[in-house]
């Protein structure tokens, strides 16, 4: 017996040591993932009217709705499944771009993803191509699923994110102060942070590798 229980002391200390490294390894990956979700992407210096250089169609009678998207960035599903949201309890007849910004160089068919064609298959949203992402600078984007929304006049209303986190579904402060602008409304807030992948990446959104 003391033989047997000399033997068993080392495999349950060996063990224990397993599952303290395995819990911490998981806390530790956690807390990276927390993180990620939880840092907002960058925007550059924004626009207090609609860029007069812009070739973005824009109807002056009604206010406008602008994403600027990565077409391979799986954060911005969530912002495209609220923009379906925003256009649903929107006024009717607002309209609203989403602009999938192509890097110079890329193929022809490399914004034709599954994110496109959900955002074109949303009620009132036009889907379009920004070729190296001129028309993102002129807005002042940086990162994937930045939304504005414009008066009629072309006036900055609301400007940022329309997610709380990075990928999370649900109604937030972004998505109801896009649809108090869309509304004619003063929005709670004209600025939120915008969770997303950064528009210049060529490669695979880092998302993918968490």
């Amino acid at each position: 017996m003391l033989a047997m229980g000399t033997y068993f002391r080392p495999k349950i200390f060996i063990t224990a040591v397993l599952a303290v490294t395995w819990l911490a390894a998981l806390g530790y990956g956690m807390q990276v993932l927390l993180k990620y979700e939880t840092t907002p992407g960058s925007s550059g210096p924004l626009t207090p009217q609609w860029p007069s250089a812009s070739t973005v169609p824009r109807q002056p009678d009604k206010p406008m709705l602008l994403m600027i998207a990565h077409p391979h960035c799986p954060c911005t599903r969530a912002s495209i499944a609220e923009l379906a949201e925003i256009m649903a309890h929107a006024p009717e007849g607002t309209a609203a771009t989403v602009l999938f910004v192509t890097p110079s160089g890329a193929g022809s068919d490399w914004d034709d993803t599954d994110l496109r064609r959900s955002a074109a298959a949303i009620p009132g949203v036009s889907a379009l191509t920004d070729e190296n992402g001129t028309e993102a600078a002129r807005f002042g984007a940086q990162t994937s699923g930045h939304t504005l929304v414009f008066d009629r006049t072309g006036n900055l209303l609301f400007s940022g994110g329309i997610t709380a986190t990075r990928g999370h579904v649900g109604s937030n402060a972004g998505e109801n102060a896009a649809l108090a602008a869309l509304r004619q409304q003063v929005p709670d807030r004209a600025r939120t942070a915008v969770f997303g992948c950064s528009l210049a990446n060529r490669g695979p959104c880092p998302a993918d590798k968490l």
